[in-house]
């Protein structure tokens, strides 16, 4: 089979491409705006890319074109479609469908699907959850929205009868609304949080919620879910009905928690002792990561003690928290890292877990980002960003293509925060402010204008 992929280089299409090409189908596709690390990843794998939705591409003729939900039926001003190539296969008849789809009929079908969903953690959760499978023996197939450093790759078959994958709540297509998740069809699902997030898609946290539940609806009565029984949100989408083998984490009361510290802590299962995990992952959103984790991979035979012994060797995934270089100083090196912190809640994670790891004393924290979701484009949550940098010594805040004013937004952190209107001014200020010892986390969903390897050759300098 000849498919041909629109919006190839976005996470999730891109780790489909990967599972195609692996399962011996020719696959080409396309798209705008290109970055590492999927354009590196898809290039590896011999995937020819065009750029631009050209209406030529119509000339491929591929057995099925595979639609993402990047593609829309939008206009220009002048009336020209913004997708000139989706609008040539409907005026055609070829056949189309989402990727979301594709991938249930073509690669779920008969696996044990493990889905992970949430506002925040979803890859790393993932990534966990995957490599526990893999070091106890169950060649996992997978599919998760980053690249964990255990494995080099965003997605692969397997060989086993288990697949895990990251559930996004985000809609399939223009041509279906239903969120993504919805497809899969889990046996074991992770709801691993749940708050307000893609405000261009849902009215409120009620609409979230009632996705959510559709994921519960298809869970089979011998699946299991797990929930983080920290959340009300979660609470008000288990009463809406729940027909599987519920497990909780987190909460005092649950049935997996955790006793210690975020970077070294014992796994108690119903309050008794069943594993203990060592590794280099900050921040008590990683411990409860780690514990959904564990009561997920429970349900498909691997023994809390064998997964939290996993987790020990866990390496993270690329992106979070990813130490992209250092620039030495005899007062102290300065230190750039990389983070897919994007909502309000995960830059505050994110700053958060650093925070506590460096202890006292330690260097400043500078946090470099861009409101670029589209939640956070609209402004929805603005005002939270003062909340969500409290952690930081200075924050910094790239401003181009808002509609909204961030240094308003900023204004209750006074001198601690500034606001660049291009890459090239934001890496000026940081570069001015930058002393010995910093540590510099730069936070973005897109590539962020190449702004960390700017910022190394910047200090370097």
């Amino acid at each position: 089979m000849h498919i041909h992929i629109l919006g190839i280089c976005g996470t999730f299409m891109g780790g489909l491409a990967a599972l195609a090409r692996e399962a011996g189908h020719r696959v080409t596709g396309c798209d705008a705006g290109v970055y590492p690390p999927m354009s590196d990843q898809l290039r590896a794998l011999g995937i020819d890319l065009i750029e631009g939705f050209g209406a030529d591409q119509l000339a491929l003729q591929p057995d099925v074109f595979v639609v993402g939900n990047v593609v829309s039926r939008a206009r220009t001003a002048d009336g020209t479609p913004k997708f000139p190539l989706m609008e040539a296969i409907m005026d055609s008849g070829a056949a189309y469908t989402s990727g979301p789809q594709w991938l249930a009929e073509h690669v779920l079908q008969g696996r044990h699907v493990l889905a992970v969903a949430g506002t925040h953690g979803k890859t790393t959760t993932t990534g966990m959850l995957t490599w526990i499978l893999e070091a106890n023996g169950l060649q996992p197939g997978f599919l998760i929205g980053g690249v964990p450093m255990n494995f080099g790759v965003s997605a692969r078959l397997g060989q086993g009868k288990t697949f895990t994958i990251e559930a996004d709540e985000y809609d399939t297509a223009f041509f279906d609304k239903r969120s993504k998740f919805v497809h899969y069809r889990p046996r074991t699902a992770i709801l691993n949080n749940l708050e307000f997030d893609h405000a261009d898609i849902f009215d409120d946290l009620a609409a979230i919620e009632r996705q959510f539940h559709h994921l519960i609806r298809t869970v089979p009565g011998n699946g299991r879910v797990v929930v983080n029984g920290l959340e009300e949100s979660l609470e008000r989408v288990l009463h809406k009905g729940l027909w599987s083998e519920l497990r909780s984490f987190g909460a005092a009361v649950s049935d997996f928690t955790a006793q210690g510290e975020p970077h070294a802590f014992d796994v108690l299962h119903r309050g008794q002792p069943v594993g203990r995990v060592e590794w280099a992952l900050t921040g008590v959103h990683n411990q409860l990561n780690g514990l959904a984790a564990i009561a997920a991979a429970e349900h498909v035979g691997v023994a809390p003690a064998d997964a939290a012994r996993a987790l020990s060797s866990f390496e993270n995934v690329r992106r979070r928290m990813e130490v992209r270089g250092t620039v030495p100083h005899a007062g102290g090196a300065i230190t750039v890292y990389d983070d897919f912190a994007h909502h309000p809640t995960a830059i505050r994670t994110t700053l958060d877990g650093l925070q506590r790891k460096l202890g006292q004393p330690r260097g400043r924290i500078l946090a470099v980002f861009e409101p670029r979701s589209n939640t956070m484009k609209l402004g929805t949550m603005k005002s939270q960003l003062p909340w969500s940098l409290e952690a930081a010594d200075l924050a910094f805040c790239h401003s181009g293509g808002l509609d909204w004013d961030a240094a308003e937004a900023l204004a209750p952190m006074g001198a601690r925060a500034q606001v660049g209107r291009n890459i090239d001014e934001l890496v000026a200020q940081v570069t001015a402010a930058a002393q010995p010892g910093d540590h510099i986390v730069c936070m973005s969903n897109g590539g962020f204008g190449g702004v960390h390897d700017r910022l190394l050759k910047a200090l370097a300098a």
